[in-house]
């Protein structure tokens, strides 16, 4: 028998159309459409000349693609796909210089930062009714900072100090409830996906048990436990005032034993489908235990889906935390947050509203660009998605490779 009626030629392949389609044709592991498979068929056999305007359009997305990850690790590969994404950079540029901001106008622990009023509890003179003087370019006058920017409350404290002052607490929060629930969510999802059994029953069951648990309600819980707890206690002023400074570290924290179940559950997902892949197996083979298979294996071949989580986790926590303050929940005096800030200027929203826009904004600003970030990383870390080119882009590839086949006919001529 003659191989070549076994197996027959390219030319004849790419001539049968809807045939070809059933071999798995994949680039950086997408599967290609049926309508760019033959294209891509015809121009690696036959070569580009024998294109037509559309075949050609339809070949350079997913081999353009191809080209320009090739020769590139899985870590290059995600960070550029990253850094086209245009809502995750914005998020970044828009995240770096609110936390520059804040950190840098009030500073950090015993570094002093730069804004002329440090102590943001401080009463001052009401200047202008406490009108804001900050005034934008196309303001008469032009654009000017002034002494306070973002206006002043009742007492003539700076509010542009308390905001700054808020975002650290708000920031602060966000990324000890993010490590709490990564931590405990890990752990859980991956012990219950890598062991099954009557581990993964167990461990859901009770991820099932605090998914239940409603977050407000147990933020009042905490706030009324601290308000009793010291009286009860007999403790000292000093203590007191120990427990309230520790406020956010504590509700950070209550809030991150209660929001994991949802990081667990996708780590179970992904470690389910992970532990029956082959270079586990070569793993077990080759004598590695289960707690070098966890964290050395499969863990970083979940990791993309663990971040992505993370970060709309912590976009939730900003929310969650200006919620439960607002609520009188979450953060006391003489801590700030945004939430806190919004709740206390509530009542004057007709009278003076800067005081009631600043930390909303910034509320808004920050879980908006934590939001984009995790898009980002989810299209960088996800395989199957790719950037769809738009109309002139294909357009223009398909005027090229005209002009490149046209060119090599008249130097075949």
């Amino acid at each position: 028998m003659n191989i070549n009626d076994e197996f027959p030629k390219a030319e004849e392949v790419v001539g049968e159309g809807p045939a070809v389609t059933r071999e798995l044709i994949s680039e950086d592991s997408v599967l290609m459409s049926e309508d760019a498979v033959p294209a891509a068929l015809r121009a690696d056999y036959v070569g580009a000349e024998t294109l037509d305007a559309q075949g050609a359009a339809g070949r350079g997305e997913g081999v353009g693609q191809a080209k320009e990850t090739e020769g590139l690790s899985q870590g290059q590969i995600v960070r550029r796909r990253f850094f086209r994404h245009k809502g995750a950079i914005f998020g970044m540029v828009m995240l770096t210089a609110v936390v520059l901001l804040s950190f840098i106008s009030m500073g950090v622990g015993p570094i002093r930062g730069l804004w002329i009023f440090q102590d943001y509890t401080k009463s001052g003179t009401v200047v202008d009714g406490g009108r804001p003087t900050l005034r934008m370019p196309w303001e008469p006058g032009g654009f000017a900072i002034g002494q306070h920017p973002f206006g002043q409350d009742d007492i003539g404290s700076d509010n542009f100090a308390l905001v700054m002052k808020g975002i650290q607490t708000s920031l602060f929060v966000m990324v000890v409830l993010a490590l709490v629930a990564l931590v405990i969510g890990v752990t859980v999802g991956s012990i219950a996906g890598y062991y099954r059994g009557r581990a993964d029953m167990f461990l859901m069951r009770f991820t099932d048990l605090v998914i239940t648990l409603p977050v407000i309600v147990l933020g009042a819980v905490l706030g009324r436990l601290l308000d009793v707890l010291p009286v009860k206690l007999n403790a000292t002023a000093a203590q007191r005032e120990a427990l309230i400074g520790s406020l956010p570290l504590l509700l950070a924290v209550v809030l991150g034993l209660i929001l994991w179940p949802a990081l667990a559950r996708l780590t179970r997902s992904e470690f389910l489908s992970l532990r029956e892949r082959e270079f586990v197996d070569s793993a077990r083979v080759a004598g590695a235990s289960d707690w070098r298979i966890i964290p050395k294996h499969i863990l970083p071949n979940a990791i993309g889906v663990v971040i992505v989580n993370t970060t709309l986790l912590m976009s939730s926590a900003v929310t969650l935390e200006a919620a439960l303050s607002f609520l009188n929940f979450g953060i006391k005096r003489p801590n700030i947050s945004l939430g806190l800030l919004i709740s206390d200027y509530q009542g004057a929203f007709a009278t003076r509203p800067w005081l009631f826009w600043w930390p909303g904004l910034f509320i808004i600003l920050i879980a908006l660009s934590v939001n984009f970030i995790g898009d980002g990383l989810r299209d960088a870390f996800d395989p199957r998605t790719r950037r769809v080119p738009s109309d002139r882009v294909m357009k223009r590839a398909a005027a090229k490779l005209a002009e490149e086949a046209a060119s090599g006919k008249e130097d075949q001529k």
